[in-house]
């Protein structure tokens, strides 16, 4: 099954020579740029030995003045630039936006979003190149603070996991916010590796004045390689971001095509886009003991024929989910099989069908059989 691709991903290009991690200490890294701005790189400040004016990485100088410094000019296009390729891990509290990330760093949709938390389950791989560097994105379950099933351990291993494999880490937490669930996942981050805090929804921080003293308690928090101020729903806050996380992937030949997006396979993707609907239109009424298995999928030219089951663990959660005279169900499968025809540029005849499987999510054998590694 072929991952979906951009027909017309923009491209930015060449990065310069990375920063030198080595002589980032805490010491040289304890000065936030006085004046905050709009949104893009604040950190890795110094101050010189005279004492005079420091000047941020994003080239922002306390008296306010700019400078923009070579490692931060836009990726360009550059055929002599060496190749970069390196795994980046998306972590994070649940319900913090990293799924909405994710799918703006790829420019489509990969992995789905909901306001109910823990919606992500699976280790999404998204992939974007950009010039010369491929970055191969992996968004991860939001960590469980709860114990209790099996589901919620094997969501736990798929994050810790993840986190040994890569080679930078962003740390996304709500700008101006960082509560316990945040600081136990933050505990998390392997030593020796980057991390870039990225200050999502900044867009939701009326008083920009404010996040400098948080900034500066995430300073004492962690020793970041990078703070990022930014909101995932800004074209140009995603774009800066590729140029700020570009030096910190290693020197090496790309892991996929140019134009890939995804290694997912358009089965998975079908899954997860019914199981994003089956969330939006319940809402709260529905546990979050529900998932989605795809019995189905066969192609025949234009047309993509799939059928699908909704597993739940109650009569009562399968009452919720079809509705009156079955009204939900027939939305949810409406709506899933607009958004598949968008995504797989073909025509989808959709099936969908309700079954309960009490205790599933406390099963290793069924948790394994829905496709949770």
């Amino acid at each position: 099954m072929t991952p979906p691709r951009s027909a017309s991903a923009p491209v930015a290009g060449k990065h310069a020579a990375s920063p030198s991690l080595a002589s980032d200490s805490p010491q040289r890294r304890s000065d936030v740029a006085a004046q905050l701005p709009q949104a893009g790189r604040v950190g890795r400040g110094t101050v010189a030995a005279d004492g005079s004016s420091p000047t941020s990485a994003s080239g922002v100088t306390a008296a306010g003045g700019s400078a923009e410094p070579a490692a931060l000019r836009p990726l360009e296009a550059d055929s002599t630039a060496a190749r970069r390729c390196g795994l980046v891990a998306i972590v994070g509290r649940p319900n913090v936006g990293k799924s909405t990330l994710l799918n703006a760093l790829v420019g489509q949709k990969i992995s789905i979003t909901s306001r109910k938390a823990q919606t992500t389950r699976h280790r999404i791989t998204g992939i974007r190149t950009v010039g010369p560097a491929q970055f191969v994105f992996v968004d991860t379950p939001g960590f469980q603070m709860k114990h209790g099933t099996a589901l919620h351990r094997t969501l736990n291993r798929t994050v810790l996991s993840s986190l040994s494999e890569v080679d930078a880490v962003l740390f996304v937490v709500e700008a101006g916010r960082f509560g316990l669930d945040d600081a136990k996942v933050l505990a998390l981050l392997p030593p020796g590796k980057p991390a870039l805090l990225i200050a999502n929804k900044l867009d939701a921080v009326k008083r920009r004045n404010d996040l400098l003293p948080w900034l500066k308690s995430m300073q004492e928090r962690h020793a970041f390689a990078e703070f990022v101020p930014m909101s995932a729903q800004k074209d140009a806050d995603v774009q800066r971001l590729f140029d700020i996380l570009a030096p910190y992937l290693p020197e090496g030949e790309w892991l996929h095509e140019e134009d890939a997006l995804t290694d997912r396979s358009d089965r998975f993707l079908a899954s997860e886009i019914v199981r994003e609907k089956l969330f939006r239109l319940t809402g709260d009424e529905l546990p979050y003991s529900c998932t989605v298995q795809i019995d189905k999928f066969e192609e025949e030219g234009n047309l993509r024929r799939i059928a699908a089951t909704i597993i739940v663990e109650r009569d009562a959660h399968k009452g919720m989910v079809v509705g009156q005279g079955g009204e939900r169900l027939k939305r949810i499968g409406s709506e899933a099989r607009q958004e598949l025809e968008q995504l797989l540029g073909a025509k989808v005849f959709l099936e969908l069908w309700v079954k309960v499987r009490s205790g599933w999510a406390d099963d290793e054998a069924h948790l394994r059989s829905f496709g949770y590694e």
